[in-house]
């Protein structure tokens, strides 16, 4: 690790500690040359997933982007960001271990559903009459019923 300071390359740990809930290695660094200490975090190296869209344009999948769709949909309901987050790393996590690099969109929202769904069923058909394109009020009454019918 090149040291920020004189950019020697030989350094020596003095501490490791687990961070970010466990996702990264927080490491404590002492330069071999300058002797000035600094920090570098180490993580797991993940492979990019490529989203493919409905009208078959490709973009770099983004977190944020599943995130603020969920926070959107639970607008004024009970559910809290930290949920939410937890839900959107859970949904990454998912696709991650599917080892596709490419997914669908229509995959990645019906994933947000069933993430939503147990936790808050307003929130759940809020998304789904955007994912699904909700056209009038009998696609709501639908969706409503299929709920109704599961309970």
């Amino acid at each position: 690790m090149k040291c920020p300071y004189c950019s020697n390359v030989e350094s020596k740990v003095v501490d490791s500690r687990p961070a970010e809930e466990g996702s990264s290695i927080r490491r404590r660094r002492e330069c071999l040359r300058c002797s000035k200490r600094f920090t570098t975090y180490e993580t797991v190296e993940s492979l990019p997933m490529i989203v493919v869209k409905k009208d078959g344009s490709r973009q770099s999948f983004d977190r944020e982007k599943v995130t603020s769709s969920m926070i959107r949909a639970c607008e004024k309901r009970r559910v809290s960001v930290e949920l939410i987050e937890q839900l959107s790393e859970e949904i990454e996590q998912t696709l991650q271990n599917s080892l596709e690099r490419e997914i669908s969109s229509d995959y990645i929202g019906e994933l947000v559903m069933s993430k939503l769904r147990p936790v808050d069923e307003v929130a759940y058909v809020r998304f789904a009459s955007v994912h699904r394109h909700f056209r009038d009020i009998d696609d709501f009454l639908h969706e409503l019923n299929k709920l109704v019918v599961e309970k």
